[in-house]
């Protein structure tokens, strides 16, 4: 029979090599529960780029880090691959954290808090606080999915030819 430890969340989880996690007992990270999905018209609120507006592109749930689209741009300095090719720099989105961005609303112009209720046919949806506008609606999930698999399709496409 096995005993229970008393502190069963002693392991940590090497991210990188300056960068530790706490974990659960079966040695996976705790990821952190965030107020942004995919998709959502976010407004960063604080930091270099306050005041700017755009849409998550990419969730990063272990350190809770999101991409926003066109906000906080880097550049990079590309190495060239082939010997005619030049090096080039390039401009490329880093990672913010989420609790530096809230909820926009294109129609009123209004950054809002985000609750959650459960509609009258059971369904359990996000809605801004200040106006009441409902965020996950099902047109707005096919409009996303289906604009991710029109760029997959792309990207294959692209790398085929």
């Amino acid at each position: 029979m096995v005993k229970p430890a008393e502190n069963p969340c002693l392991v940590q989880a090497k991210l990188k090599r300056w960068e530790r996690k706490e974990c659960k007992p079966n040695s996976l990270p705790v990821l952190h529960k965030m107020h942004v999905k995919f998709g959502d018209t976010v407004k960063v609120i604080s930091g270099r780029d306050k005041g700017k507006i755009g849409e998550v592109t990419k969730i990063f749930t272990h350190n809770s880090t999101i991409v926003i689209k066109d906000v906080n741009l880097k550049t990079k300095h590309m190495k060239s691959r082939e010997e005619g090719e030049p090096g080039q720099i390039v401009k490329i989105e880093a990672p913010i954290h989420s609790s530096n961005v809230m909820l926009y609303s294109k129609d009123k112009d209004v950054i809002s808090r985000v609750g959650h209720k459960v509609l009258e046919d059971g369904q359990k949806v996000r809605y801004l606080i200040k106006t009441g506008e409902i965020i996950d609606t099902v047109e707005k999930w096919k409009q996303l999915k289906e604009a991710k698999d029109k760029e997959t399709t792309q990207v294959a496409v692209t790398s085929s030819s």
